[in-house]
């Protein structure tokens, strides 16, 4: 099982969804996040004033899979989320030891 964590401009995350739902990918956990990397941040104008905004709003979208989707997965949200322009991104494959539905009992991949 792996677990893929994609972080993305909050724009993107409907393209996002539908393309992990056309993969039959139904299942995933959304968090609002704040950060940067190589662009750094901007400036804003705020009422007359420079400000300078170091860390940008992003998404951060995790799903667990089989081993076998881990690698469409990331194809579908990278091409869902590509926007051509700096601050689109990055997607992280982790491995992923357990899982257990807590309703159920149920563990391993009959649990995602």
């Amino acid at each position: 099982m792996k677990l893929v964590v994609a972080i993305i401009k909050p724009s993107r995350l409907e393209e996002v969804r539908q393309a992990l739902n056309s993969l039959d990918v139904h299942g995933m956990t959304v968090t609002e996040v704040k950060g940067y990397g190589r662009q750094k941040g901007h400036s804003e104008i705020y009422r007359g004033t420079e400000y300078a905004v170091h860390f940008l709003p992003k998404l951060k979208v995790e799903i667990a899979v089989d081993d076998a989707l881990a690698d469409a997965v990331g194809t579908a949200i990278r091409d869902a989320a590509q926007t051509g322009r700096i601050g689109d991104g990055k997607i992280f494959i982790l491995d992923l030891l357990a899982v257990t539905r807590i309703r159920t009992g149920e563990t391993g991949a009959s649990a995602l």
